[in-house]
């Protein structure tokens, strides 16, 4: 069981010294993971490279995790772990999965992802128990019904129908399960009603020791292209007896349970793999800077600092998320899906950009110094496994555009400044009050609002004055994206069609400018480089780019001053996000 000292932070401590906490934690995994270019480090990236290439955790590290009490991550403080703020829960995960992002899903946060259903609708006593189970170190996973992938290789689903002496009996099957073979507790969606629609699921919470024999097979071993470390296998259930009170919330609620969780588990993603890129970003810019005593080749300009502020915009992007879910609950699964449906996208390219800096070297698969881009390029689809993908988020954000634009876009208040302001004191995460439908839009709202604050600074110059530019623009493209969605079909097949889908691409990036725009005016100044302008106007400026909108031309000065902070992070060891994360060396 974790205890206090563990923690960090006593069971009733206030909430200005839950960020103290999960800094300090942060900080303590990145050192007890030790340098991560030391060939002798057995926790480095050769030893995690090689037990890739083995196909099997890397035991050591997944011992040094279990004593660092990593699971307690996952568990409220009510209930004796360390969860408070989602924002501050992804911080503290970062410093595994910059190093290995099948690790941080195999020993990590799968176990989030399965049990969310029960801190968002489980009785005391499930809560307690699954509390007591992680915090003595065992796993959970969660056994997914098809609503959340659209990924043909799992469709198949469990059934859960009515036994003659109360409870249920499960029958049904699916091969490819995360940690199937070796996690305690399973979370299972299961079809309670063979009727399609919004209630034909439930969810189940199982203990996998209590499985009377010949009630479950474990089916074979998955082998997989990417995440090779993590271990993939199925379960087969056959008339496995479900007792009354393994029931989490109502029958009939499963579907609902699981997009309150999603915007949890997608904003968490997003908040996490942005460190699994930076390690290749700081590859890159090795590549680019080994044997040089000059400058950074100039074709390198471009790819390297353009990666470097989409990296600082999936931050703001995911960072504006997490905090979300606990200060407007009720109001954060448009912008989670948003932010899920861009921030993959972004990454891609960025790999993409960054393996014409590698060149070769980038996929030299073993070498510490250059081989994260091979491994992250196989991770990264792999990381839709689990929680929802970018099909999942079209269908949270199409059916919602038509009435943002009748009743939110132009009209609703900005959201609280907490939202974006560094060190701000936030509610924590309550899974039980997270909200799947309504609330308006508060990140068009503090967008407009940022364009109108810049707007005087058109004519100053610099910096500020292309950064007003494109919040201008910006505000004009929600404007036309209104218009097209006043247009848009209330219900049925419509909204199915590749022109609404465009639509739901061209508000994600919106949403991304005006998250970029909150996290550079809430800052707080104490970083000149965050400070200045210039990061938020590339950041923009490819956004832009990506959506067609006219975008002004750089500013003098502004791709150098980038370059600089990119380098001068590199060679001090600090990491290419908002914080500045100092790493392990």
């Amino acid at each position: 069981m974790t205890t206090t000292a563990e923690t960090g932070h006593a069971p009733g401590a206030a909430p200005g010294g839950w960020e103290r906490a999960a800094n300090l934690r942060a900080a303590r995994l990145e050192a007890r993971l030790g340098d991560p270019y030391d060939l002798a480090n057995p926790h480095g990236l050769r030893a995690l490279f090689a037990a890739d290439d083995r196909r099997t955790p890397p035991r050591a590290t997944e011992e040094l995790l279990d004593a660092s009490d990593l699971a307690a991550e996952f568990v409220p403080l009510a209930h004796g772990g360390r969860l408070t703020r989602a924002d501050l829960l992804a911080r503290t995960l970062r410093p595994l999965f910059r190093r290995d992002v099948a690790l941080g899903f195999g020993h990590g946060i799968t176990s989030l992802f399965a049990i969310g259903a029960v801190w968002a609708a489980g009785s005391e006593q499930q809560r307690s128990r699954l509390a007591r189970q992680l915090l003595d170190g065992k796993r959970a996973t969660i056994l997914h019904h098809e609503l959340a992938h659209a990924n043909a290789l799992l469709r198949h689903e469990f059934t859960a129908r009515p036994a003659p002496s109360g409870g249920h009996l499960l029958t049904g099957h699916k091969e490819v399960i995360i940690n199937a073979a070796r996690a305690d507790a399973h979370v299972v969606y299961a079809r309670t009603d063979p009727a399609r629609g919004p209630h034909s699921h439930s969810v189940f919470l199982l203990d996998a020791a209590d499985a009377p024999p010949g009630s479950v097979r474990h089916l074979p071993r998955v082998t997989t292209s990417g995440m090779r470390g993590a271990l993939f296998s199925g379960l087969h259930f056959h008339n496995r007896p479900v007792a009354a009170d393994a029931q989490i919330g109502h029958t009939g609620q499963g579907v609902a349970l699981a997009l309150r969780t999603f915007q949890v588990n997608r904003s968490v993603i997003c908040g996490v793999v942005t460190a699994a890129a930076d390690t290749v970003l700081h590859s890159a810019v090795r590549a680019a800077t080994t044997g040089r005593s000059g400058p950074v080749a100039r074709r390198w300009h471009k790819p390297l600092t353009g990666v470097f502020a989409d990296l600082l915009a999936c931050d703001a992007m995911a960072t504006v998320a997490l905090r979300a879910l606990g200060l407007l609950p009720d109001r954060a699964h448009v912008l989670a899906a948003a932010v899920k449906y861009v921030v993959p996208d972004l990454l891609r390219e960025n790999l993409e950009e960054l393996a014409a800096v590698l060149g070769g070297r980038g996929y030299q698969h073993h070498s510490p110094e250059y081989g994260a881009l091979d491994k992250l390029v196989r991770d990264l689809p792999m990381a839709g496994l689990g929680h929802a993908g970018t099909a999942s988020c079209q269908s949270v954000i199409v059916p919602q555009l038509r009435t943002l634009a009748e009743t939110a876009w132009f009209t609703e208040d900005e959201p609280p400044p907490e939202l974006f302001r560094t060190g701000a004191d936030l509610p924590a995460l309550d899974y039980r009050l997270l909200g799947i439908a309504g609330g308006g839009d508060f990140m068009a709202a503090s967008l407009l609002g940022s364009a109108a604050r810049l707007a005087p600074a058109r004519g100053v110059g610099g910096h500020i004055t292309a950064l007003a530019a494109l919040a201008e623009a910006f505000a004009a493209e929600l404007r036309a994206l209104r218009q097209l969605c006043l247009r848009l079909p209330r219900r049925g097949p419509g909204l199915s069609q590749p022109a609404a889908l465009v639509l739901s691409d061209r508000y994600s990036l919106i949403v991304a400018a005006a998250a970029v725009l909150g996290i550079w005016e809430g800052q707080d100044g104490s970083d000149p480089f965050l400070a200045d302008a210039a990061w938020a106007v590339l950041a923009l400026s490819r956004i832009g780019a990506r959506l067609g909108i006219p975008v002004p031309d750089l500013p003098d000065g502004c791709t150098q001053q980038i370059l600089h902070e990119l380098i001068r992070r590199y060679r001090a060891g600090l990491g290419c996000d908002l914080d500045a994360t100092a790493l392990a060396r």
